[in-house]
């Protein structure tokens, strides 16, 4: 009978331990990689980038739902709602967090400094103190910068506008990006012998009042990747257009929306890139602290030929078939 008690029990005790390693394993096949993207607000250079990480994530065997968790968090440009959506990813433990424009990225290095961060399109992750160093981040953030081929960009304004006198730029005061783009760009143009105006506005609502002035003052006008300008195109472009002034953005989303041309670097292509960085995070274990930050040094040509037959303005036919065969055309 003893014997009978003595081998009930080590069954017992055999089918228990059975039991929770079963139980671990399943939690363990159960258990898929979070990922919190925040973006700052709505309008389609953002929403493209945010396109691209999905696709990237997709591409990768990543499928939303099923072998990973994607939690998407939109700001609609309010700086409360940055810090609320960061903490939660904080407060989720997410296994990796996307910072789609510098406000977001920003507010997610500020509430954690051990969760992996990857900045989906910032335009100097040093200037905006993201980073120490761009080839040696030495934190917890790495990831793309959105950086304009600035001098490709004036290139072709002065290409396209060969009567300019006087061009004018249009950003936003408290964008840190969008502000040391200006300084590159202003310095760009003193070096090149070109005369600049700048105008900043403080929010959305400042853009008609500020562009219809400037619309008087200037002959072409720069848009720098700027946030708060791209969501108010339609209004700049209803007044530049008024006085036939050409508007040359960093964006090529931006260009769709109005803007006569640019060379810029490909907001898909920039989500693809930043989506692979995510991967490697999550599939490889890299590291942000030595990964640097990628840079795509060309842009493609962007034009809109409607845009340029409301202004006037004729486009060699060198530069279509370069937008045809490399870039984007619009008609």
């Amino acid at each position: 009978m003893k014997r009978m008690y003595g081998l009930i029990t080590i069954l017992l005790i055999f089918l228990g331990v059975a039991y929770f390693q079963g139980s671990n394993q399943q939690a363990t096949k159960q258990k898929i990689p979070t990922v919190g993207i925040l973006q700052l607000l709505s309008h389609p250079a953002l929403d493209t980038i945010n396109r691209g990480i999905d696709d990237s994530l997709k591409a990768h065997g990543y499928i939303p739902g099923k072998t990973i968790h994607i939690d998407f968090q939109n700001a609609q440009g309010d700086q409360s709602n940055l810090q609320s959506m960061s903490a939660r990813f904080v407060h989720e433990h997410v296994d990796a967090a996307v910072g789609i424009a510098t406000p977001s990225a920003q507010a997610l290095a500020n509430a954690t400094d051990n969760i992996p961060i990857v900045l989906g399109a910032v335009t100097d992750p040093k200037g905006a103190k993201l980073v120490a160093n761009n080839e040696h981040p030495g934190g917890n953030i790495t990831g793309v910068s959105d950086q304009a081929p600035l001098k490709e960009q004036l290139g072709l304004i002065k290409q396209l506008t060969p009567h300019l006198r006087t061009l004018g730029i249009i950003y936003t005061s408290s964008d840190d990006s969008a502000t040391a783009q200006a300084k590159q760009f202003t310095a760009l143009c003193k070096k090149e012998h070109i005369k600049l105006k700048a105008y900043t506005i403080a929010s959305t609502n400042d853009v008609n009042q500020v562009s219809q002035t400037m619309a008087n003052e200037v002959d072409a006008v720069y848009v720098p990747t700027d946030n708060t300008m791209a969501s108010a195109m339609q209004t700049l472009v209803a007044n530049t257009n008024a006085k036939k002034i050409p508007v040359f953005p960093a964006v090529d989303t931006m260009v769709k929306q109005g803007g006569l041309a640019t060379y810029s670097v490909n907001q898909y292509k920039l989500g693809r890139l930043t989506g692979d960085m995510t991967v490697a995070i999550l599939k490889h274990k890299s590291k942000p602290a030595t990964t640097p930050i990628e840079f795509v040094r060309h842009g493609d040509l962007t034009i809109n030929l409607a845009t340029a037959q409301k202004l006037g303005i004729t486009i060699p036919q060198s530069l279509i078939n370069e937008a045809k065969q490399k870039g984007e055309l619009y008609k």
